[in-house]
């Protein structure tokens, strides 16, 4: 008997684990450019979560077109 992840489950496994990469890298960006004080002081970690989710965005538009 076999057992095989359908594909619904596979989908979601993909999309926690895009969340949770995406996460990480903007978790550790923001925390690099605050010890190297590259912010400015006005600056949270929702400004950066926004500027990261813009450039996956934009990557996603890029590989888009190129497809």
């Amino acid at each position: 008997m076999k057992f095989e992840k359908s594909n619904k489950s596979k989908k979601i496994a993909q999309k926690l684990g895009y969340l949770f990469s995406y996460l990480i890298f903007t978790t550790i960006l923001f925390i690099i450019l605050k010890l190297l004080n590259k912010l400015p002081d006005s600056w949270t970690y929702i400004d950066i979560a926004i500027i990261t989710i813009l450039i996956v965005i934009l990557g996603n538009i890029l590989k888009k077109i190129l497809k």
